[in-house]
Order: structure tokens, then C-alpha cells, then sequence
């Protein structure tokens, strides 16, 4: 297939147009059908970058310190995710086990470890190995990753148990909150704009 330098092809209607200049914030819509067909990402990439490196130092923290410390009778009690998901795998709940290990902890790390993978190349001028395959299962792993419905589910355990024992918030529920935050910026950006850097507009040509 061939590229042509300068122009764009709307992914709505196929109408071809010369690509725009764009200001900050600005947004080039499709006039035949309003798709839109591209946009201003301004420091994308300067921004996503620390964050994911945040991301992944909060996610560190989320997983090896416990979420809560129960305290009934004089009985203490505290767990981490890891230690969750073997509680549940030995209460013959394998199938949820499962299902959380991969949503809290699998998906989110690989959604982070990715965008790192690609992120540090470009910041020095150059593309990843493998940048359109990783782009590409990134955007596949963004449904999977449920960090915000794990939380919402703690946070419910937690009033509920609160009137039965003493609970007390673990620097992982912490952690939990802010990551959900910081993952809910991260993985809402534009793929457009790491294509824009990745391959910017003088190295297109036939291929």
C-alpha cells in the first residue's frame, strides 16, 4: 500500500484530505461524515511517560503491602491482593481467583510494562522493537484491566465489615486509589499521537 506524504484518509467515510496544521488543542474533523481525523497531542508523550513510571511504582506498593488490617476480639487479621487470590483458589474458587489475578494484576502490569516498553525509545528519538505490535495488544488489553472495580469492591467490604470489627485503611488501599487515578489518565490516550512520533510525516513515503 502506499503512503502519500501529507495527506490523511478518514476512517469514516474514505474521503481523502491534505493533513491540517494543527494549534494546541485543536481537532481536525471529517466534513462529509464528522469522524474525527486528527488532533493536536501537544506533550503526550512527555506527560504519559512519568505517569506510567508512577503507575508502576504505585502498583508496586498496592501489591506488596497490605490492603486492610481487620481487628475483632483481639484477633488481627491483614491481607495483599496476592494473598487474596490464594485465599479464594483455596476456598475452591479457582475460576474467580483467576479472574482477579488477571484483571488487577496481569492486565494493569502489562498495560504499564508496554507503554514503558514504547514510551523510553521514543523519548530518545527512536521506535520501539515491535512499536505497531504493541500498540496494537495494548489497545486490546485496555478493557481488561478492572483496577477501578476492584477498588469499588474493597471499598464496599470494608464499610460493611467496619461495623462488625475494626478496620484499618493498609498503605495498599492507598495505593489502590491513586493508581486508579493515575491509570484511568494513562490508558486514555490518543494512539494516534505515539504513531504521529513514532513515524513523523518526513519518513513517509512509498512502500
Amino acid at each position: 500500500m502506499k503512503r502519500v506524504r501529507g495527506l490523511m484518509v478518514c476512517e469514516g467515510c474514505d474521503a481523502v484530505f491534505r493533513r491540517p496544521a494543527l494549534g494546541r488543542r485543536e481537532v481536525a474533523r471529517c466534513p462529509r461524515c464528522g469522524t474525527e481525523l486528527a488532533r493536536h497531542h501537544g506533550l503526550q508523550q512527555q506527560r504519559i511517560l512519568p505517569l506510567a513510571v508512577a503507575s508502576l511504582i504505585l502498583f508496586a506498593i498496592a501489591n506488596l503491602f497490605p490492603i486492610v488490617e481487620i481487628e475483632l476480639r483481639g484477633l488481627h487479621s491483614q491481607t495483599t491482593l496476592v494473598g487474596a487470590v490464594v485465599v479464594l483458589s483455596g476456598e475452591g474458587m479457582s475460576l474467580v481467583a483467576m479472574l482477579v489475578l488477571a484483571t488487577t494484576l496481569l492486565f494493569p502490569l502489562a498495560q504499564l510494562l508496554i507503554l514503558c516498553w514504547v514510551l523510553v525509545p521514543l523519548a530518545r528519538g527512536r521506535r520501539a522493537r515491535g512499536f505497531a505490535w504493541m500498540l496494537a495488544l495494548l489497545q486490546s488489553l485496555r478493557p481488561w484491566g478492572m483496577v477501578e472495580v476492584f477498588l469499588l469492591g474493597v471499598l464496599v467490604a470494608t464499610i460493611k465489615l467496619s461495623g462488625m470489627a475494626t478496620v484499618i485503611a493498609g498503605a495498599a488501599l492507598w495505593a489502590f486509589v491513586a493508581l486508579t487515578v493515575l491509570l484511568t489518565v494513562v490508558v486514555s490516550f490518543d494512539p494516534r499521537g505515539l504513531w504521529d512520533l513514532a513515524f513523523p510525516a518526513d519518513e513517509e513515503a512509498a512502500a
